[in-house]
């Protein structure tokens, strides 16, 4: 790699032991990062770390708000600043909203959405004390466009990119930039271990077909990745804000 876009800059990652997660953090390390790898699933992040040169590993469930404290105030204390915060963590439930309990659509919303809020409450002022940085929040295209089935993750992704768009605003004058990526269907164990799920309620013969059609193929998680060491970097010290669209055109399209 002739450039490394992110060299000894700071970053967690959250729900980085596997996905999206994981491929964030491996671009991050690639361009010259000291990643933590955090996951409610210490194993998992801690597979990941060990295999990333400078990486370290810390469990955090996002839902607990001492816990995302902790995890910033861990991350400042080993390396002395934080520069990037990718709040990645997510769950997704499928089910018809009538037939979804209060207790299920808390469970998703509280990990997506609250998550969100809560590394961003506490790792933006880590990263003004460093001078200013990147947050960059995982969202969806379902934020944007309506899938049955999935009404309590569409709508708490919905709330990251209103979330998105207040914190920019508000942290802006602190050199602190706050963007949004929203894919599409990519090629992750989120999304296929729901598929037969989808065609059975939905009755689809071929959820992989209507994939194929709409937005031509699956994405795939190095090009999310790659998109968010865009956003993490210097090259896009004017974004701050937006909403970036990674879905290959499926939410454009009307077939």
């Amino acid at each position: 790699m002739s450039e490394k876009l992110l060299q000894d800059k700071v970053a967690i990652v959250t729900g980085a032991g596997r996905g999206l997660g994981e491929a964030v953090a491996r671009a991050f390390a690639a361009h010259g990062a000291k990643v933590v790898v955090s996951d409610i699933d210490l194993n998992a992040a801690q597979k990941v770390a060990n295999s990333l040169e400078g990486a370290t590993a810390v469990a955090c469930d996002v839902r607990v708000s001492e816990q995302v404290e902790a995890l910033v105030a861990a991350t400042v204390k080993q390396h002395g600043r934080l520069d990037i915060m990718v709040p990645n963590a997510g769950v997704a439930r499928v089910a018809p909203l009538v037939a979804t309990s209060y207790d299920e659509w808390r469970e998703v919303t509280s990990v997506n959405l609250d998550g969100v809020f809560l590394c961003i409450r506490y790792a933006a002022p880590a990263i003004i004390a460093a001078g200013g940085g990147s947050i960059i929040n995982m969202a969806s295209v379902t934020a944007k466009a309506a899938c049955p089935l999935i009404g309590s993750y569409a709508a708490a992704k919905a709330g990251v990119v209103s979330l998105t768009q207040t914190a920019a605003l508000e942290l802006r004058a602190h050199n602190v930039r706050v963007n949004a990526i929203l894919p599409g269907f990519i090629d992750t164990e989120l999304v296929t271990s729901h598929i037969a799920e989808f065609e059975e309620q939905l009755k689809l013969p071929d959820f992989s077909a209507v994939i194929a059609q709409r937005q031509g193929r699956y994405g795939k998680a190095e090009e999310v990745a790659q998109l968010a060491v865009f956003l993490a970097s210097n090259r896009s010290s004017f974004s701050n804000g937006s909403g970036f669209v990674l879905d290959g055109g499926v939410s454009s399209s009307l077939l």
